[in-house]
């Protein structure tokens, strides 16, 4: 009776894995076969599948039983290891007790454990030595224990003595050994290199280390002892027969007697073979080597024979197979003379009855191939291997027995192979040769090779357009070989025509000549232009001229051009006008200007700045608004410069009293003059109201120096610089003193009157710190020594009396209290900034005391006491005066963000108040009121009203003006001045669109480049009439503006109407795609070039074969032209279907189309592959030029061929393979049912125990599964 144990296949091999090899062969057959109850006696017991565990109470039988079964499960060894290591307190390194774990040694510690990845562990012994216990995987720990060795043990030295040619056995194969030695013994060890006679080796290292290695060296030498080497001298010609066929027999010899044995090879003339090993073993290689060769020397006997020396190689074979072969099959060895030798005869050695089978081999395999030659010119050999080989290789495809040999500038071809194919192959190429001479012809021409390249052209473009057009081939020879013959092939007539091309070619450029030019490399850029736009216009104009600049690396000035001597020279002189017109317009001038002029140079809208780059053509660079220069920099033809120059200056001359004046003063004192920084100049010009003072170039030597300003400033400014200059070329001293920085305005004083006394009184010079400077307190001091002096002394008693504060009263009557505090007390803060800090106080608002208190140094206060007084007085003598100026006009009046307006207040200090808006909804002047009240006795509702004088101006219109009378009545004249004027322009209703332009940006430029208004009237009124409202001095501009722009739209429409000329072109819709190219890429050449519009039908058009194109009536012709070119092309193409096998199409298309793509540039034409669903996947059609489209389809066929092969072999694989889970389950069903894993005497056949529960996941539990309890009416298990 037999029980089953269904197990899974994972659990059967685990058991399997710990069964002994005759139970494990028991098992895997129950599990596998479905065997007969008759063969139950054959399975396998419980006890046998499932050895228990060994029990104490067992009998000894029983355990040795049992511990045999489980003796058999491989233990699984721990991979990290601990050893311990022990340093003698007189090897220790490091010795100092006191900073044990925290010396140099704990540091050494630590750097061993990053080093080896090993942990280590110290302590110390009671003898004091040291005991690191080191863990970690074996060869962390190896790694440990030599780095401790080295770095915390005291190190010995040795010397071991061995013979030099045991040296290498030491050191093993690629220097293994004697690593591992080093490690193994934790030991340096140094072996003498092998150019050195000494046979020391020295090792160095522990003395526990250094006796192991020791050791280890002297038993590798020791075993080197036992070991023989025998030499034998065997005649040569006995080699063979020791060696064997393919060195079988001595392959035998060395498996034999486990002796090497060396046998000399073919080559090598030696007769000397060395035996090495064991000396028994050497002794009885030694016997059987010299028992065969005296064996062969009795019984061998030779032949001659004559082979021919061509056929030696035949005989011979690839890697002498053909000769082992030979040895082999009848035991004769065959001498081949060697191929240096002009010897014929062949030497056959072996037993006598064996020769004559030796020899009827021999000759079979000489005669078995054939060398012969065709006769064909060598310049037409590449044209018989075709291009890429393709001729070649339909042959060769053919015989692939067969070599074909072309030795270049021979007149033949040499044909080696099996005498049969070579006589085809030769029948083919003297075909082929027949054909070739008959239509090809060739001719050499002599040309200097220095113009090659030049015949060449660039890219190739001369000799590829002679090679298409004549069809030949042309051979320039490469500049290496220095050869001037240059070889043509092809057509009889193409190479009598290229000849002559070329030689044409050649004499023109004999007639060449190069020059060069010398053009500063500054010009360079500009003459090439960005991406190279400007060479290129002057090489389209002088196409025959090679034009060649430097690198800009070199920084190279030199031009050089080649080509004909004519057209040379043309080019230079050509370049030579462009260099001079470029220098003449690259002439630079600076001119300072007033910061505040900047905005008035520029205009609005820049027009100002605009017209003047237009009419002088020169490019004008202005400073940056928030930078503090104030050049501005001119650039073009000098007199173009000069011209602009003189305009801004007279804008500014316009708006401000300015003069210029030149002062000469010896260029040796400009820096002097200047200053550190500039401070010196920079002094003088804010001294006399920021006059423009300009040093020529330091290093120019120009004596003159330019002031420009004010004229009463221009003036003063030459006399401090005179003077200046006069004391730099006297002798000059220098003071330093220093004041707080509020009083530097009063020790100046308005308009610098302070500081001028004082240079005046003594004759120095006083500088004060500007905003940039560190430091603010520090005034310098310039003149002769007595005047600096004085100077320092009176600055020293007026800072001094600054320093004194005294208090001061004046009476200011209360109504101009408010002046004085509005706007946050910003005329007080004046008043404190120019007189040295000095404070005045008010009284309280609402107080009518007139009582004011200054407070501050003595000269401040009273400064400051009769400016206030100055200010009362302006305020008493202010008057107020009416401007009446329509209210319509008062936006234009103040201008943008009220600049004009302020400008006003400045120049004549007076106050301007415009009137409120009125209310468009409520013109009470105009409108009668709806109920008017009752009047009575000229009263209403109790009032008394003054009657409206009609004459009286609006309020909306009055502008109050505040100031001096005198200066009221300027600003009148100045606001009156801007007062916009209208007039009206002529111009023809169907232009005003266009005036106005898109989105109104026309008028709006306009407008802006004016500084007017323009108003164009609605479209229902038709009229020609432009209103144009501004400045009178503005208008005129305007007007002259708009109609120069009539003039320009009248013109534009003129153009267009010469620009819509249309005609048709009636074109196959088939031959579209053609003339549209890839991506469009030739229509839009086609409609770059010409110019014009070109508009294809629509696909629901009822004309698909109309072509439209659309421009100048000329340019439309080209281009009509140019599409018919295309058609005539495509209409000569032919169109043929090919049958290509579908399964290679995506070989052929290849990645992302790269394959069919390649194919379509090469041949010149284009190929179409079945659309999916095709009726037949198979057709592929090829269009192009007949010639072209018969090479495609031979090039298309040859690809199939060699694909196919592939795909063929690739599912011949695939049938071989089982196919993904089908087989396994089509086996187990000619298996039939599985019983699982069967045992005999299992614990639940014999006793009352249950069989266990494989789909139970308590009683078999997978790994890592939470394993599920069975529930028990006694409530949950508890351990």
């Amino acid at each position: 009776m037999s029980s089953v144990a269904v197990l899974t296949q994972e659990s059967f091999n685990e058991h399997r894995n710990g069964l002994m090899p005759e139970q494990s062969g028991a098992v895997a057959g129950a599990a596998v076969a479905t065997a007969p109850v008759e063969e139950e006696d054959a399975l396998p017991t419980y006890k046998d599948a499932f050895p228990p565990l060994p029990e104490k109470a067992a009998s000894p039988e029983g355990t040795q039983e049992t511990a045999n079964a489980w003796t058999k499960i491989r233990p699984l060894k721990s991979s990290v290891i601990t050893q311990v290591f022990h340093v003698p307190l007189e090897e220790r390194k490091y010795k100092d007790i006191n900073q044990f774990g925290e010396g140099d040694q704990a540091k050494v510690c630590v750097d061993i454990m990053h080093k080896t990845g090993a942990h280590l562990e110290l302590s110390l012994a009671k003898d004091q030595g040291l005991s690191i216990m080191v863990s970690g995987k074996l060869d962390a720990v190896m790694k440990a224990r030599k780095e401790i060795v080295s770095r915390l043990q005291t190190q010995a030295s040795a010397t071991v003595a061995i013979p030099k040619e045991h040296h290498r056995f030491v050191i093993g194969k690629n220097g293994e050994k004697l690593q591992e030695l080093e490690l193994k013994t934790a030991t340096k060890i140094q072996i003498p290199r092998p150019d050195d006679p000494s046979n020391q080796i020295k090792i160095s290292g522990t003395k526990e280390g250094l006796e192991k290695a020791k050791h280890e060296i002297l038993l590798i030498s020791a075993e080197q002892d036992k070991r023989a080497v025998e030499r034998v001298n065997i005649d040569k010609v006995y080699h063979p027969f020791i060696t064997g066929p393919f060195n079988k027999v001595v392959g035998e010899m060395m498996a034999e007697t486990g002796a090497r044995i060396n046998v000399p090879p073919p080559s090598v003339n030696k007769t000397e073979i060395v035996i090495t090993g064991e000396k028994e073993q050497v002794a009885l290689a030694v016997a059987l080597i010299k028992k065969i060769a005296e064996e062969k020397k009795k019984s061998a006997t030779t032949i001659a024979v004559e082979v021919k020396k061509s056929q030696h190689k035949y005989v011979i074979g690839p890697k002498g197979n053909t000769l082992q072969e030979i040895l082999e099959k009848t035991g004769v060895s065959v001498e081949i003379p060697p191929s240096d030798s002009s010897s014929e005869t062949v030497i056959l050695r072996g037993e006598p009855d064996r020769l004559g089978q030796a020899l009827t081999e021999v000759y079979a395999k000489a005669n078995s191939y054939t060398v012969s030659s065709v006769t064909a010119p060598s310049w037409l050999h590449r044209f018989i291997i075709g291009k890429k080989g393709q001729n070649l290789a339909k042959i060769t495809q053919q015989m692939p027995k067969v070599h074909i040999e072309f030795t270049e500038g021979e007149d033949k071809i040499t044909l080696e192979g099996p005498t049969k194919d070579v006589q085809m192959v030769q029948g083919q190429i003297e075909v082929i040769v027949t054909d070739l001479v008959s239509r090809m012809d060739y001719t050499e021409i002599s040309v200097d090779p220095k113009f090659h390249r030049h015949l060449i052209g660039k890219g190739g473009v001369n000799i590829n357009r002679i090679k298409e057009l004549h069809k030949v081939t042309v051979r320039i020879p490469p500049d290496n070989e220095k050869s001037n013959l240059i070889r043509i092939e092809g057509d009889p007539q193409g190479v009598q025509e290229a000849k002559k091309e070329l030689l044409e070619l050649a004499s023109r450029m004999e007639n060449e000549r190069t020059k060069d030019l010398i053009i500063e490399q500054r010009f360079h850029r500009a003459i090439i232009g960005q991406k190279g736009e400007k060479i290129k216009e002057v090489r389209d104009k002088f196409p025959e001229v090679i034009i060649n600049f430097p690198d800009p690396a070199q920084k190279s000035d030199i031009v050089q051009f080649r080509g004909p001597r004519t057209e040379v020279e043309k080019c230079a002189k050509f370049m030579q006008k462009l260099v001079a017109e470029m220098a003449e317009n690259s002439f630079s001038v600076s001119v300072p200007i007033f910061k505040q002029f900047h905005r008035n140079i520029i205009g609005k809208g820049g027009s100002n700045i605009k017209k003047i780059r237009e009419e002088t053509n020169t490019k004008i660079d202005l400073p940056a608004e928030n930078s503090n220069s104030e050049m501005i920099v001119i650039i073009g033809k000098k007199a173009n410069c000069e011209a602009a120059r003189n305009r801004i200056l007279a804008i500014q001359k316009e708006l401000a009293n300015i003069s210029e004046l030149e002062v000469s003063i010896p260029s040796k004192l400009h820096n002097s003059l200047i200053g550190t920084k500039g401070r010196f100049v920079r002094s003088i010009m804010e001294e006399c109201g920021g006059v423009h003072i300009h040093f020529p170039t330091e290093g120019s030597g120009i004596d003159k120096v330019t002031i420009r300003g004010p004229v009463e400033e221009v003036e003063k400014a030459k006399q401090q610089l005179l003077a200046l200059a006069e004391e730099k070329q006297t002798k000059s001293h220098t003071a330093e003193l220093r004041a707080k920085p509020e009083y530097h305005k009063f020790l100046i004083g308005k308009g610098g009157g302070n500081i001028r006394k004082v240079r005046d009184s003594t004759g120095a010079r006083i500088i004060f710190p500007t905003a940039e400077d560190k430091d603010q307190e520090l005034i310098t001091v310039i003149g002769t020594e007595e005047a600096v002096r004085e100077a320092q002394k009176e600055l020293e008693e007026l800072i001094k009396s600054l320093d004194n504060v005294v208090e001061d009263t004046m009476t200011v009557d209360p109504k101009h209290h408010r002046y004085f505090v509005s706007r946050r007390g910003q005329v007080l803060r004046d008043l404190a900034d120019e007189y040295g800090g000095v404070m005045v106080s008010f009284p309280r608002t609402g107080s009518q005391s007139e009582k004011v208190t200054l407070k501050g140094a003595k000269e401040c206060v009273e400064a400051a006491k009769k400016r206030m007084q100055e200010i009362v007085e302006d305020l008493d003598a202010q008057v107020t005066i009416e401007c009446v100026i329509a209210q319509k006009f008062h936006r234009s009046i103040m201008g943008p963000k009220g600049s004009r307006i302020q400008q006003i207040t400045r120049d004549h200090s007076v106050q301007i108040k415009f009137p409120e808006r009125e209310d468009p909804q409520g013109k009470q002047e105009s409108a009668p009121p709806a109920e008017a009240p009752v009047q009575e006795n000229g009263e209403a509702n109790g009032e008394v009203k003054e009657p409206v004088d009609p004459n009286a101006p609006k309020k909306c219109d009055v502008i109050v003006i505040s100031g001096r009378k005198e200066r009221c009545e300027a600003a009148v004249e100045s606001l009156k001045a801007l007062v916009p004027v209208t007039i009206e322009v002529e111009v023809p209703f169907e232009l005003h669109r266009y005036i106005i332009g898109q989105k109104g940006s026309g008028i709006r430029k306009m407008m802006d480049e004016f500084e007017v208004n323009i108003q164009v009237p609605a479209p229902d009124q038709q009229s020609d009439k432009i209103a144009i409202t501004g400045l009178a001095n503005h208008l005129d501009r305007a007007k002259e503006g708009l109609l120069e722009r009539v003039k320009e739209l009248q013109a534009d429409q003129e153009d267009r109407a010469l620009r819509s000329f249309k005609l048709t072109i009636t074109v196959d819709p088939k031959y579209h795609p053609k003339i549209i190219g890839r991506k469009g890429a030739i229509i839009t050449n086609i409609r770059t070039e010409h110019d014009v519009n070109i508009q294809f039908p629509e696909k629901n058009d009822e004309n698909q074969d109309q072509i439209t194109i659309t421009g100048y009536e000329h340019k439309a012709i080209a281009a009509r032209d140019a599409i018919q070119a295309i058609v005539d092309e495509l209409e000569e193409m032919i169109s043929e279907d090919i049958t290509l096998d579908s399964r290679v199409h995506a070989r052929i298309i290849g990645a992302r189309g790269k394959g069919i793509r390649k194919i379509m540039d090469e041949f010149k034409v284009d190929l179409r592959f079945p659309q999916s669903g095709a009726a037949d996947m198979n057709i592929v059609t090829v269009t192009g030029r007949p010639e072209l489209v018969d090479e495609a389809i031979d090039h298309l066929l040859n690809l199939e061929e060699e694909f196919l092969a592939d795909v063929v072999e690739n599912e011949a694989k695939m049938a071989y393979m089982r196919p993904h889970g089908g087989s396994a389950s089509s086996m187990d069903e000619q298996r039939g049912p599985s019983k699982g894993f069967v045992v005999r005497e299992a614990p639940w056949a014999t006793g009352n125990e249950k069989a266990p529960d494989m789909s139970s996941s308590e009683d078999f539990p997978s790994f890592g599964a939470p394993v599920a309890t069975k529930s028990s009416p006694w409530g949950p298990k508890r351990f």
